[in-house]
C-alpha cells in the first residue's frame, strides 16, 4: 500500500519527465497572454461589401483556441448584409465579366504579390485564430497565394473550341463564359487557402463572389479583402460577410437561395453540404462541394517503413489532424505491423511537441474548440472499450489540447475507423492481403483522399486504380498543390478545385452556330 501511494504521488512527475518533449507546461500556455501583433490595415473587424467596410448591428468574439483569450470582435453580419453583398456582386458582375483575361490576370497576380509581401502577418492571423503553428501557417499562406498566381495564369488560357462542321455553310464555336455571382462558403481549418482556391478560379473566369468565412476564423478572410482592395480588385467583385454561429444559417440561406446567385462552392462537412445542396436545388444553381474525408493509409510489406512512418506523421499530425485529407484509418500488413508501430511511436516521441502555435518549438497546436477535443476522447474511449491498446497519448489536456495518440490492435468495428476524427488520433489496423486492405479501405460512403506505401510497381498500379477516392498519395503523405486537382468521389463532394480543371467550375460552355456562310 505504501509503494502504491508513493507511486501515485510521483506519477505526475514521472509522466512529465517521460513526455517532456511532447508536453510543455500547458497550464502556463493557457494562462499566458499571447499578443497578436499584426499591422493595423490587415486586422480588419468589419464586413466588406461593395468596396466598403461595413458594421452590423452586433458583433461576435474571435478567440485564440490555444488560450480561449479574445482576439477581436467582428461585425456579425446577418441576412440583410448578405443580401447587400449579393446585390453588389451582381452589379459588379455586369462590368467585371467584360474585362479582358489579361486585366483579370494582372489583378490576381498583384493580389498574390501583396500576400507574399505580408506573409508573416497573414500567418500570425492564421495561427492565432486557427491554432496552427507558425511554420504551418506560413506554409498555408504560400499555398493560399499560389492559387492566385496559378489562376492569374489560367485566366489567359480559358480557351473555347472551333469544331469542324458537317455543313459547308456553317461554323461551330464553343465559347466559355462566366456563370455569374458565386457564393463561397469556407471552413476554419484552412481559413486563407480555402478562399483563394475558390475565389482565384472564380475571378479568373470573370465571376464575382460573396465569401462567408467560418465563424471561428473570419480575420484571415477580412485580411484578404484588405489586400484585394489594395491590389485594385474593383468594388463588388470580392465581398466578405462574417457572421456568428447563430446567424450562419440565415446568411447561408440567402447565399444559397437568392436568384441572383448562380453558383455555390462549399468546403465543410458532408451533412452541411447536403443541406446547402437542398437549398440550392430550388433555383438549380451550379454547385461545387468539397466535403468530408475518411482517408485510408495503407502500408504494404514491400514498403520502405521509414518513409511510411515519415508520411504517416506528416499526413496525420499536420494541423493536429484537422485536415479533410489527413489519414484517418491506418492499415498495416502483418509482416511489418510491429516494426511500423515501434518506429512510429519513436517518431512521435521525438518529433511532436504541444504548445501555442506562436512558440517556434511547437509542432502541435490545440484543436479548434472543446467539442473537437471531446470527439477525439470519445473515439479513444470507444476503441479501448473494444480492445484497442493505447501506445502513445490518449488523454485530453487542458482546454482544447489533445495528446497525439497512437492505438494498436484496432478493428473495423471501432468508431475511429467508421467516422472522420479531425484530431490527432492514429489508429492502426492489421491486415494480411492486398484484397483485404482494399475491401476495408473502400468500405466507406466517402472518398476524398487515400494513401499507400509499396515498392511493388505492379501493386502500385493495381491499388492506385482500385482505391475509391478522388486523390491518391503513392509513397507520399502530403499531396496538395495548386497545379493538381482537388476533389473526391462518393459523398466527399462534387466538382474539382485547383489545376486546369478548377476554372471550369465557374464557366458555362455556350454553343454558337454561325450559319449562312458562302464558302
Amino acid at each position: 500500500t505504501q509503494w502504491c501511494s508513493l507511486l501515485l504521488n510521483f506519477y505526475p512527475v514521472l509522466t512529465r519527465c517521460f513526455f517532456r518533449r511532447l508536453l510543455p507546461d500547458l497550464p502556463a500556455v493557457m494562462h499566458r497572454h499571447y499578443t497578436l501583433d499584426v499591422a493595423a490595415p490587415l486586422l480588419r473587424t468589419q464586413g466588406y461589401v461593395d468596396g466598403r467596410w461595413i458594421s452590423a448591428a452586433s458583433v461576435f468574439p474571435v478567440l485564440d483556441p490555444a488560450t480561449g483569450q479574445e482576439l477581436a470582435r467582428v461585425s456579425d453580419c446577418g441576412p440583410g448584409e448578405a443580401k447587400q453583398a449579393v446585390d453588389a456582386a451582381y452589379k459588379a458582375f455586369q462590368s467585371w465579366k467584360g474585362t479582358t483575361a489579361k486585366e483579370r490576370s494582372l489583378l490576381l497576380r498583384k493580389w498574390h504579390d501583396l500576400m507574399m509581401l505580408h506573409k508573416e502577418d497573414l500567418a500570425k492571423l492564421i495561427t492565432f485564430e486557427c491554432g496552427k503553428t507558425m511554420r504551418e501557417s506560413i506554409g498555408e499562406v504560400m499555398y493560399s497565394s499560389s492559387f492566385l498566381e496559378w489562376f492569374s495564369e489560367e485566366a489567359r488560357r480559358m480557351y473555347g473550341d472551333i469544331v469542324p462542321s458537317p455543313f459547308k455553310d456553317r461554323k461551330i464555336l464553343q465559347l466559355k463564359q462566366p456563370v455569374g455571382v458565386a457564393s463561397i462558403i469556407t471552413p476554419w481549418n484552412f481559413p486563407s487557402a480555402m478562399i483563394t482556391r475558390k475565389v482565384g478560379a472564380a475571378l479568373a473566369a470573370g465571376c464575382t463572389v460573396v465569401v462567408k468565412p467560418a465563424e471561428d476564423t473570419p480575420l484571415s478572410a477580412l485580411a484578404l479583402a484588405e489586400l484585394a482592395e489594395q491590389a485594385g480588385i474593383p468594388a463588388g467583385v470580392f465581398n466578405v460577410v462574417p457572421s456568428s454561429r447563430e446567424k450562419t444559417p440565415s446568411v447561408g440561406h440567402v447565399l444559397c437561395t437568392d436568384p441572383l446567385v448562380a453558383k455555390i462552392s462549399f468546403t465543410g462537412s458532408t451533412a452541411t453540404g447536403k443541406v446547402l445542396l437542398k437549398l440550392a436545388a430550388d433555383t438549380v444553381k451550379r454547385a461545387s462541394m468539397e466535403l468530408g474525408g475518411h482517408a485510408p493509409f495503407i502500408v504494404f510489406d514491400s514498403a520502405d517503413v521509414d518513409k511510411a512512418v515519415a508520411g504517416a506523421i506528416a499526413s496525420k499530425f499536420r494541423n493536429s489532424g484537422q485536415t479533410c485529407v489527413c489519414a484517418n484509418r491506418f492499415f498495416v500488413q502483418s509482416g511489418i505491423y510491429d516494426l511500423f508501430l515501434e518506429k512510429l511511436g519513436q517518431a512521435m516521441d521525438s518529433e511532436l511537441r504541444l504548445g501555442h502555435g506562436s512558440d517556434p518549438e511547437t509542432t502541435q497546436g490545440p484543436l479548434i474548440n472543446v467539442r473537437a477535443a471531446e470527439k477525439v476522447v470519445n473515439q479513444v474511449s470507444d476503441a479501448v472499450s473494444l480492445g484497442a491498446k493505447v501506445l502513445r497519448g490518449g488523454k485530453r489536456l487542458e482546454g482544447s489540447f489533445m495528446e497525439p495518440t497512437l492505438l494498436a490492435d484496432v478493428t473495423t468495428d471501432m468508431l475511429c475507423t467508421r467516422e472522420e476524427t479531425f484530431g490527432p488520433l492514429l489508429p492502426v489496423v492489421r491486415f494480411n492481403t492486398e484484397e483485404e486492405a482494399l475491401a476495408i479501405a473502400n468500405a466507406s460512403n466517402v472518398g476524398l483522399a487515400g494513401y499507400f506505401y509499396s515498392q511493388d510497381v505492379s501493386q502500385i498500379w493495381r491499388v492506385a486504380e482500385a482505391l475509391e477516392v478522388g486523390m491518391v498519395g503513392i509513397n507520399e503523405g502530403i499531396i496538395s498543390t495548386s497545379e493538381a486537382l482537388f476533389g473526391g468521389v462518393k459523398q466527399s463532394g462534387l466538382g474539382r478545385e485547383g489545376s486546369n480543371h478548377g476554372i471550369n467550375e465557374y464557366v458555362e460552355v455556350k454553343y454558337m452556330c454561325f450559319g449562312g456562310l458562302k464558302l
